[in-house]
């Protein structure tokens, strides 16, 4: 069943049109991968479910309503949270604050203390830093926190635009654990990121995007073995993850 269904989804910036017609569906409980080259329209699609760029043309549902015209804290409010490219913390405030922040609709404060404590088990260097300024965290720490504050927004699907950028090898293996991890959580996860090799093994579908429009979608598998997508958009040294088996 499909948690998000997008048709025909277009966008427009001024006279330049970011997003062409696109048309995918993300499965409740699955992760999905969105490929492309730099400038494909990756991130204007995640800000266009999200709410931050209006669509043009098209229809979005999530979960079975249209949330086409929905404001952005509306389309919060029903658990569609975007972890940003860049993480977009706020290095001048707390540890604790920046994950205060990801809970502000909500009015369930002891539950929040309690998943703020759930947070600080799964990432011991946040917890024991919890006082201090969020700039005294490494590049990696600064994703565990960001991810962790879109948490405490009780998301039923999380969208991770360009997570691993700028990490260091460790904290991309950290990373994909996390996000199979929450996975196997029950937590439906949209990915944006050009690590295709790891994008395309923890992925169940993907999508291929080239200038606005969906180019190839299907099982990563496939996606992986294509040679045209291979040397155009996936790297040719992108291993094509491993078959399932029973």
């Amino acid at each position: 069943m499909a948690l998000l269904d997008i048709q025909d989804l277009t966008v427009d910036y001024g006279r330049v049109r970011a997003l062409a017609g696109i048309s995918l569906a993300v499965r409740e409980g699955e992760v999905a991968t969105v490929l492309g080259a730099n400038g494909a329209g990756k991130s204007t699609l995640l800000r266009a479910i999200v709410g931050g760029a209006r669509a043009s043309a098209g229809r979005l549902t999530f979960a079975g309503e249209d949330i086409t015209r929905l404001a952005t804290h509306a389309r919060l409010g029903r658990g569609i949270v975007l972890v940003p490219e860049g993480r977009r913390i706020l290095i001048s405030m707390t540890i604790e604050e920046n994950l205060q922040l990801g809970a502000h609709l909500r009015r369930d404060g002891e539950a929040v203390r309690r998943e703020i404590g759930l947070i600080y088990e799964r990432f011991p260097n946040l917890g024991q830093r919890r006082h201090m300024r969020a700039s005294c965290l490494s590049g990696g720490e600064q994703q565990m926190l960001a991810i962790g504050r879109a948490m405490l927004a009780r998301p039923r699907l999380m969208m991770l635009d360009e997570p691993s950028l700028g990490l260091s090898p460790l904290f991309v293996e950290r990373l994909f654990d996390l996000i199979g991890e929450l996975n196997r959580d029950g937590l439906t996860i949209l990915l944006v990121e050009q690590n295709t090799g790891k994008a395309l093994a923890a992925a169940d579908s993907g999508t291929v995007l080239e200038l606005g429009r969906v180019l190839m979608s299907g099982e990563p598998a496939k996606l992986a073995a294509d040679p045209a997508l291979q040397a155009a958009y996936l790297g040719a040294a992108a291993p094509a993850p491993a078959a399932a088996t029973s």
